[in-house]
């Protein structure tokens, strides 16, 4: 299986680029709407309202962890479709939580600022000023995403494969380009090894979100995850009551059919 992240800046017909390109490989489409579908299908929505992706204000994020929460149970669908097989995944950090893995095309497209607002005013039949705003509002909450979520700058061309430039290049162009790209005999067809470690990438995602709720997730508590089944808890926390409490959250969690208890009580001197 392969996978194919495209992000884009907007105003470049990204979407319309990644919609030919997933239709001509034949591979299932995840935007923010398919997400959003599978992420509730699996369950892992429950209890947290549907909010748009993006660097949470300071005070929200300061005084509340949902953001996190709804940030970690997200990737883990990302990593769970994966294990699926061959898809293309449209932004929302695709890019990032699959780059270490040989068997992904990571492409960004791009275009001038002027370019960009003239396909807006075109594509949303709005005027200038409101079309700049479009733009400008998009960079800020992509930049700011990217940062609070995984502590990278946006747009970083180290973290793509390929960059398109629809300032000159059409979309059947950039489709071209793009398919050509993904049949290289560079990207290399995931192996078991790969769909291990998606197992793993997603039950993380799961138990971090699963303590962050409980509100139980310290600064000194730790886990590892020996394999897909299999979690090491250590580290410490302040009560048997506490712990009894971390350990019937992640029983809860159907994947874990093992866990390994290295926990430290702490007691009150």
């Amino acid at each position: 299986m392969n996978f194919i992240t495209i992000s884009e800046m907007l105003g470049t017909n990204g979407e319309a680029i990644a919609r030919k390109v997933a239709k001509i490989m034949d591979y299932p489409f995840y935007g923010k709407e398919e997400l959003f579908k599978a992420a509730d299908g699996m369950g892992l929505l429950h209890g947290i309202e549907k909010v748009e992706i993006k660097s949470p204000p300071l005070l929200e994020k300061f005084f509340s962890d949902q953001p996190k929460i709804y940030l970690d149970r997200f990737q883990s669908v990302i990593y769970e479709v994966a294990k699926n097989g061959n898809a293309l995944f449209f932004g929302k950090g695709s890019t990032i939580l699959l780059r270490s893995f040989n068997c992904a095309l990571h492409v960004f497209v791009i275009g001038s600022t002027e370019k960009r607002i003239q396909r807006v005013m075109e594509t949303n039949k709005v005027g200038r000023e409101v079309a700049e705003k479009m733009v400008q509002t998009s960079d800020r909450e992509k930049r700011g995403f990217i940062r609070y979520a995984f502590d990278e700058s946006w747009p970083n061309p180290l973290l793509y494969d390929l960059t398109v430039n629809t300032d000159t290049l059409t979309i059947d162009t950039a489709v071209k380009i793009i398919v050509d790209a993904a049949k290289a005999e560079e990207i290399k067809t995931c192996g078991i090894d790969a769909v291990q470690l998606l197992g793993k990438f997603s039950l993380q995602r799961k138990i971090e979100s699963a303590l962050l709720e409980a509100g139980v997730m310290n600064p000194h508590l730790f886990f590892t995850i020996e394999d897909t089944e299999s979690v090491r808890l250590f580290g410490s926390v302040g009560s048997s009551a506490e712990k009894k409490e971390v350990m019937e959250i992640l029983k809860e969690i159907k994947e874990i059919k093992k866990i390994k208890d290295d926990l430290t009580v702490l007691t009150m001197r």
